[in-house]
């Protein structure tokens, strides 16, 4: 399904390997870039096919399917009872990753938007809430966000696009400077939680989530300051894991499209 797309949709297939030779400029050839934009178009309709089962996902079975690392993070942030922030992109089948979650019966938040086709989003949040996973509508007011955190939850944020119409600041992202939304920083700063990078990674026949320990924020006092250098500490995590699994991240997204003038 995803390879068809990869020659059926040319403007798509134009911006991943446009968005591939700047960010591995030097670094790898046009057959390279080729196939692992050809490897990100089969990541996505891998995911949509798994996607489109996931009702038949139990708590006991989907162990089957996704293995976890370093769950022990996340036990003692929620011990801890302040909440905290899982920093992620769409990355592998992120939306596996709120279903483990979600099924173990973790308290499980994301931050969405409202998908372009009305029927195709209520069926997603249909399928998260059925997984125990939490939709957190992007234009609800900040103040859900931050009663879910002093409750000691979980929110879960991935913010690795390029969204205009959103806070954010320029930080470099593979060699190149990209807007990226400032939220997680902001968040973590005014409510004192950690950030927990999280990745879910296709891996064989199956799925790894890594759980990576809280980021250290750099806290100088001066806001600007400190929003801008975590955000772009957090943002050097999601392209570590994109240099690694370069074929698991949505490279026909247009990460570069807004200039810093």
């Amino acid at each position: 399904m995803g390879e068809c797309a990869f020659f059926l949709v040319p403007a798509h297939r134009k911006n991943a390997i446009e968005n591939l030779k700047v960010a591995f400029k030097g670094e790898k050839t046009e057959a390279e870039i080729r196939a692992i934009a050809r490897g990100a178009f089969r990541n996505l309709g891998e995911s949509l096919f798994e996607i489109l089962s996931a009702s038949k996902l139990t708590p006991r079975n989907i162990d089957r399917h996704v293995r976890i690392r370093g769950l022990g993070i996340v036990d003692k942030a929620l011990s801890q009872k302040r909440g905290f922030i899982v920093l992620s992109a769409h990355f592998g089948n992120w939306e596996l990753l709120a279903g483990w979650f979600g099924l173990k019966r973790y308290p499980v938040n994301v931050l969405a938007r409202k998908l372009r086709y009305r029927k195709f989003d209520q069926w997603v949040n249909s399928l998260r809430r059925k997984m125990g996973v939490n939709a957190v509508m992007r234009d609800e007011s900040a103040k859900t966000i931050l009663k879910l955190l002093r409750e000691g939850q979980s929110i879960a944020i991935l913010a690795d696009q390029d969204i205009s119409s959103i806070d954010g600041v320029f930080v470099d992202f593979f060699g190149q400077p990209a807007y990226t939304p400032a939220a997680p920083v902001i968040l973590a700063l005014a409510t004192a939680v950690p950030i927990i990078p999280m990745f879910i990674v296709r891996e064989g026949s199956g799925h790894t989530i890594y759980v990576e320990e809280p980021l250290e924020l750099e806290i100088t006092g001066n806001k600007e300051t400190d929003i801008r250098v975590n955000t772009e500490k957090w943002s050097k995590v999601i392209e570590s894991y994109i240099r690694k699994y370069p074929s698991q991240w949505v490279w026909f997204h247009n990460r570069w499209k807004t200039k810093n003038e």
